[in-house]
């Protein structure tokens, strides 16, 4: 029987990866269908996927497929057969295909079974995730971006709203999907009769945030096709006024694409416009934060002078101090004015809360 996961190191693969020639397309996508045997789905597809050397980050679940990948271009083709013809629902699924991309994204494939694509605290028996709102694509979002009756919602992470959103759109301060869907219903229960666009890097939480608000009795509810991905891509495509702007973040090695050169956000070192996403040097913190350049140098990577000085002790001493911290990665949340612990991954690894 084939090993269906991998055996090499991190560093190793990540050379590998770096060294390779043969151009790459970063592609990610998602549906919602029902998998009798996501262990067995997930089995058949590593096999698949790890034959066309195929990298990136897959959950799949009862509920369907969330997957954020790196594909060898000459075998893109091979792909899309393989991916159309695993089951029915994801024939011609849509493939959202990076904006800025360098091929360079993830370098180890990584097919996890989960209990839900979306980590979304979800408990109620009642609640239909296909009972969605009505797609927009980036044509009618442009229409309905001025309109004083209609509200876009940012249903992505609080890290990822501050380096780009769409303009004037609300933030719901929270770094996790799972506590955003209860305070944007309690956010907008003065705005029941008003038109509420959602939106997400790739769809897949504004798809489901969408089904949620109308199981809880919002009824004009729009979501964007394919996140701020697809809009992007349309919009150039069809020369339309860029509603867009700044950054778009994506939990992978890029980080961050460009959407606009709008630079909205801020070193969280020195206060100066930048936009520039980075981990702390020290694994033991590995705080996910802005570092301008000026301070990325000043600092050497790191977020302080106590986690640069840290790295300089005795490994046990390392050790003693990592032991009586909170474990899990922390993102820096000037909204909260606190550091929010969140997943135990650095930030290319996260569940793609993703996408």
């Amino acid at each position: 029987m084939p090993v269906l996961h991998n055996r090499i190191s991190n560093e190793e693969l990540k050379a590998r990866m770096l060294a390779e020639t043969e151009p790459r397309t970063t592609v990610s996508f998602y549906q919602y269908f029902a998998i009798d045997d996501p262990k067995g789905f997930r089995d058949n597809l590593y096999i698949q996927l790890d034959k066309l050397k195929i990298f990136g980050r897959v959950y799949v679940a009862k509920e369907g497929i969330n997957a954020q990948i790196s594909v060898p271009q000459n075998n893109f083709a091979a792909f899309k057969d393989v991916l159309f013809a695993l089951h029915p629902d994801l024939d011609q699924v849509r493939l959202n295909i990076a904006l800025e991309d360098d091929g360079k994204s993830f370098w180890v494939l990584r097919l996890k079974v989960r209990e839900r694509i979306v980590a979304d605290g979800i408990d109620e028996d009642i609640f239909n995730p296909k009972n969605v709102g009505e797609y927009l694509q980036a044509d009618r979002v442009n229409q309905m971006i001025d309109d004083p009756d209609t509200l876009f919602v940012d249903m992505r992470n609080h890290y990822e709203y501050e380096v780009g959103h769409f303009e004037n759109a609300i933030e719901v301060p929270s770094d996790t999907f799972r506590e955003q869907l209860p305070m944007v219903v309690e956010m907008l229960q003065e705005s029941k009769d008003k038109n509420i666009v959602m939106y997400c890097t790739g769809g897949i939480r504004c798809e489901k945030a969408s089904a949620y608000m109308r199981h809880n009795g919002f009824k004009n509810v729009y979501h964007i096709e394919g996140g701020i991905i697809e809009y992007a891509r349309k919009a150039k495509e069809q020369g339309l006024p860029m509603k867009f702007v700044g950054k778009n973040f994506v939990f992978d090695e890029r980080i961050g694409e460009r959407i606009t050169d709008d630079v909205i956000a801020h070193c969280h070192q020195c206060g100066i416009t930048c936009d520039t996403h980075t981990n702390c040097k020290n694994e033991g913190c590995h705080l996910l934060f802005i570092q301008c350049p000026s301070c990325a140098a000043k600092f050497e990577g790191f977020c302080s002078e106590i986690c640069r000085e840290e790295l300089e002790l005795p490994h046990e001493d390392q050790r003693e101090r990592r032991v009586k911290r909170e474990s899990g990665i922390k993102i820096f949340n000037k909204a909260k004015g606190l550091l929010r612990t969140t997943m135990h991954l650095p930030a290319q690894e996260k569940a793609g809360s993703a996408k």
